[in-house]
């Protein structure tokens, strides 16, 4: 396949390179990690552990295995082989050269706790999605994502206007094969995915007692994109325990199959719920689990919403990872009791407050709220006041992010932000 889309995380990885002992890239299986560290160091020594003769010399003698394959070496699916990360401690640790070893590894579950024991201020980890709306578009800009002016201004700048059905890209999802060959039947491929990673790699590591009960657990699970985590609902529909249940999210989450959303939990928010949402990654992959076949029944299907907003939220967070960000500590949702409202009678009543999104920049607060709908009213944006009380904050502008085909202040608080601002 010749290398024909624009990464936007190449030139933080080529920065890194020249300053790194050695690199990492972690993301899913089939997002680009290989394809792109190929194309970025092409004079490179490359070997794959997915190659099961390769892998066994590896763990039979690592030495000999090192000395067969000299540095700078990339190794793909590194994770495989835990034994390796020790001696690779020895060589970084016995040389001051940068650029020795490009890694891949697409399961976090192995692959940070022998990065974190062996090789930790010795590497340089770097993550990978899929592609991003403005990588599909060709848009020239890498800034995160914040509804601030200073953003827009910025944004607008390299503004692009998105054509074709939002809902065709949402149904394909981002793996960048399914755009790099477009002839590529959607079904095919995911069936294959599913059958030859999620089944091989993901199931070895949750280990169902049989391929029913993990079709039943992915399934469960993409049905509750965009959904609080309540493991007990899942454990129900799935037939297993809550505590199997809690594990085999926490694997998902560890392979880049699903992001687990913090909620924001100030102590002024003393009605604040502290389940974290669930989201999965992949948008494509979510639609053939739950059995959405075509862009059109998804658009118009129950999931629609979840849908729209788990595409969203995964824009914002790829915004962060392709300018090299890390992003955990910024964004947060927030789902409570904190808001009010007047009774008839002049009395109050705590109701449900919900914010989809809370972007932390600094000391201020951005609120975003992600909605299908094409003409937003600043009513939508009600519990974004829910921010105004907490100490050593403030809160800056707010978005309602959602399908109308430009920028439309709402108050001068709240602007209504069409997809290509993200």
């Amino acid at each position: 396949m010749m290398y024909s889309i624009e990464r936007h995380i190449a030139p933080v990885i080529e920065r890194r390179a020249k300053n790194s002992k050695a690199i990492l890239l972690t993301g899913s299986r089939q997002v680009g990690k290989s394809t792109l560290f190929r194309h970025l160091f092409n004079n490179v020594n490359q070997v794959t552990f997915d190659d099961d003769l390769l892998l066994a010399q590896a763990t039979d003698d690592i030495g000999l295995f090192l000395m067969n394959n000299p540095s700078p070496l990339m190794i793909d699916e590194v994770q495989k082989c835990p034994s390796i990360f020790n001696r690779l401690k020895i060589i970084l640790d016995n040389t001051e050269e940068h650029g020795n070893f490009f890694l891949t590894g697409s399961q976090k579950h192995h692959l940070m706790e022998g990065v974190s024991e062996s090789l930790a201020g010795r590497i340089s980890v770097v993550e990978l999605d899929g592609l991003s709306l403005r990588e599909i578009h060709g848009v020239e800009f890498n800034k995160h994502f914040v509804p601030s002016e200073e953003y827009l201004k910025e944004r607008e700048k390299k503004l692009k206007k998105y054509d074709g059905d939002i809902w065709a890209t949402i149904h394909r999802g981002s793996y960048p094969e399914l755009y790099a060959n477009p002839e590529k039947e959607w079904i095919d491929y995911y069936q294959s995915y599913v059958k030859t990673y999620l089944e091989r790699d993901v199931n070895k590591l949750i280990k169902a007692s049989n391929h029913l009960t993990f079709v039943k657990f992915m399934t469960a699970v993409a049905a509750r994109t965009g959904q609080i985590v309540n493991y007990a609902n899942i454990a129900d529909q799935v037939g297993v325990s809550e505590v199997t249940i809690k594990e085999w999210v926490s694997i998902l989450e560890k392979s880049d199959i699903i992001y687990i959303l913090k909620p924001y939990t100030a102590s002024a928010l003393n009605r604040a719920i502290k389940t974290p949402k669930m989201y999965f990654r992949d948008t494509g992959l979510c639609s053939y689990l739950t059995r959405w076949l075509t862009p059109e029944t998804l658009k118009n299907g129950a999931m629609a919403g979840a849908m729209f907003e788990t595409f969203v939220i995964n824009e914002i967070l790829k915004s962060y990872t392709n300018e090299g960000l890390d992003y955990d500590f910024d964004v947060f949702f927030y789902n409570g009791r904190d808001k009010k409202k007047r009774k008839a009678d002049g009395g109050y009543e705590e109701t449900d407050g919900e914010i989809d999104l809370i972007i932390q920049e600094g000391d201020v607060l951005h609120p975003v709220e992600i909605k299908m709908s094409t003409m937003p009213k600043a009513i939508m944006a009600s519990e974004f006041d829910i921010l105004d009380g907490i100490p050593d904050k403030k809160r800056g502008l707010g978005a309602i992010i959602c399908m109308i085909d430009r920028k439309l202040y709402l108050r001068d608080n709240i602007i209504a932000l069409p997809l290509s601002y993200i």
